[in-house]
């Protein structure tokens, strides 16, 4: 029985599985630990699913990684003490499940939807040691990461899947593509893609970030 500082949820790695995989996912704002527990049934059976709920309370049913607001220009002010906290607890969290279930570093996946996808973004920039990969859905970056994103030899190798919504109207396209050119600056393998869809996962996006996952298990 894992023990882990957040609640989650888990849906084991097939038992015939010689080399299991682990897959740490983290909701968006508003949501909770059920909400991309819900793309558990698709990921590849080699993976270990754990969904995690993020700390803070936002209202009934309602956890966020952090709380933040918008200025008269449209500006997101986040509570920097709340990030830091959040993403100090995610990376022992990770770890932790990790070394519980004995997978190594090179065998774990992050992933995350908007605020989750934040946070996931930010644990492959910052410390990469612990994972092998993310998978950012629809998300952004936080210019308080960019300070301290890890060297380039400590990156060389990981990867990324980001992917966003040509009508997101909450995140707009442009902070994809920020994120782009950040990632493109270093030695990380990204896969990008763009989709005709809003603040949303559809179908083919999620049959393509599934099959990203199983590329990296080949």
């Amino acid at each position: 029985m894992l023990d882990l500082t957040l609640s989650f949820l888990h849906r084991p790695a097939d038992a015939a599985s010689a080399a299991p995989w682990l897959l740490v996912l983290m909701h968006g704002v508003g949501s909770d630990e059920e909400d991309l527990f819900g793309l558990a049934p698709y990921v590849p059976a080699q993976f270990h699913v754990i969904s995690l709920r993020a700390p803070y309370v936002m209202g009934p049913g309602a956890y966020g990684w952090f709380e933040f607001s918008i200025n008269r220009v449209g500006e997101r002010i986040i509570n920097e003490p709340q990030e830091v906290a959040s993403r100090a607890t995610v990376a022992e969290t990770v770890a932790s499940a990790a070394q519980q279930l004995g997978i190594p570093p090179g065998r774990v996946v992050v992933g995350g939807f908007s605020q989750g996808g934040i946070m996931s973004l930010s644990l492959l920039l910052t410390q990469p040691a612990l994972l092998q990969a993310a998978m950012v859905l629809h998300s952004r970056l936080l210019t308080q990461v960019v300070p301290l994103v890890a060297a380039p030899e400590a990156l060389k190798g990981k990867q990324l899947w980001l992917s966003h919504g040509t009508h997101d109207q909450v995140i707009p396209l442009a902070s994809a593509h920020a994120i782009r050119e950040l990632v493109e600056t270093l030695p990380i393998e990204l896969s990008y893609s763009e989709y005709p869809s809003a603040h949303e996962l559809i179908q083919q996006e999620l049959v393509d970030a599934m099959g990203w996952l199983q590329r990296l298990t080949a």
